[in-house]
């Protein structure tokens, strides 16, 4: 192909994810309210109800959840794409890994989702709420919680990717396990910064709850590489 042919493909590809984004948003937004309720449920005890300060904010709030649970249910079909983008650089026995790739990530991208809702946000919620509440009464928007929690979820999310996006580069020939092995100290001082970044609070323990998955999501990644590199070295050595 040429790089028009190419991107051409990359077009309507963005244009296929961006269709299946739209769509999934429509059912998120559809079922805002229970989620929004789902959602408000680590701060219960500190905030029995969200408040709103303008009349566009209960708007913008369904608005904002119906983008991430558009993302969520509609990341099959991301994740394919990109697939579909990339098989024809590879072998038919890789290309056989297609569907793992595709269910592998969306299952990775909700399960950081959910690391965030039942790990790091009832902890963090914990230690701002309390932080001068002997002087303050937490009077919070439903657009500023909604953002907080949407942001750490969103990120945390992207970040149980990383085993799956370097499964990939390995598929592709881009890194190898050795590589990843010899920059695991560079990539544990990187990781420790992300992971001071996403979390919200600067308190040691909300910190280690993030560090300790990436640092255990890098050494997944390198395992998994291997499985990537394999039926390349085979190829290679026949």
């Amino acid at each position: 192909m040429t790089l028009a042919e190419h991107l051409d493909e990359l077009r309507k590809r963005l244009g296929i994810c961006l269709a299946a984004w739209l769509a999934a948003m429509a059912v998120g937004f559809a079922n805002a309210g229970r989620l929004i309720e789902w959602l408000q449920r680590p701060a219960e005890g500190s905030l029995p109800r969200l408040a709103v300060f303008s009349p566009t904010e209960p708007l913008m709030a369904f608005l904002s959840v119906a983008v991430l649970a558009g993302a969520a249910l509609a990341m099959p079909v991301f994740l394919w794409q990109v697939w579909g983008f990339i098989r024809a650089g590879l072998s038919l026995r890789e290309r056989a890994w297609g569907q793992v790739f595709v269910w592998w990530g969306s299952a990775q991208f909700i399960g950081g989702v959910l690391f965030a809702y039942y790990a790091l946000l009832p902890v963090s919620l914990r230690v701002l709420l309390r932080i001068g509440q002997a002087y303050f009464e937490p009077v919070i928007s439903v657009e500023r919680y909604l953002g907080f929690v949407l942001s750490l979820a969103w990120w945390c999310g992207l970040i149980f990717e990383l085993p799956v996006a370097l499964w990939l580069l390995a598929t592709v020939g881009i890194v190898t396990p050795e590589w990843l092995r010899q920059q695991r100290p560079y990539a544990t001082l990187v990781l420790v910064i992300v992971a001071a970044i996403v979390t919200p609070t600067t308190d040691p323990v909300s910190l280690l709850l993030m560090a300790a998955p990436l640092l255990i999501l890098y050494e997944v990644s390198i395992l998994m590489t291997r499985v990537a590199v394999r039926p390349r070295i085979q190829r290679e050595g026949r």
